[in-house]
């Protein structure tokens, strides 16, 4: 099972014009595994739900763009974006990014502790108790 946190649900805003490319986008998107879509709250959006690791925002409107949509460029909904597109971007790459092993950490512990290192004195035993 996966955790929760990989379900996406998004906000896409369309412009104003031309009207109606929220029900094309429906029909265009409509074909693809495992993505959910619903009407948004506005009349010119769609809420899209979806598996990060099937999808991300970025390549879900990229490829409208490329289908000739005209999302909506105000400047919050371009920092909304620009924030979505920098979260998912990391979160996929951790996803990505190997465990730590345990044997392998304690491996390098013994080598580290094996490893000489700019922490010793070499000032002579002798010395060092002189008083």
């Amino acid at each position: 099972m996966l955790p929760t946190d990989l379900r996406k649900s998004r906000e896409i805003c369309f412009s104003c014009l031309p009207p109606g490319q929220a029900d094309r986008a429906v029909q265009l998107l409509g074909g693809l595994d495992d993505l959910d879509l619903r009407a948004g709250p506005h009349g010119n959006s769609l809420v899209v739900s979806y598996n990060l690791l099937d999808y991300t925002l970025q390549g879900l409107e990229n490829a409208l763009i490329a289908q000739r949509f005209h999302l909506e460029n105000s400047l919050l909904q371009k920092l909304r974006r620009a924030l979505v597109y920098y979260c998912e971007e990391v979160q996929r790459a951790n996803l990505k990014a190997p465990e730590r092993q345990q044997k392998a950490r304690r491996i390098f512990v013994q080598a580290y502790e094996h490893h000489l290192h700019g922490d010793h004195d070499d000032t002579p035993e002798e010395w060092r108790e002189y008083k």
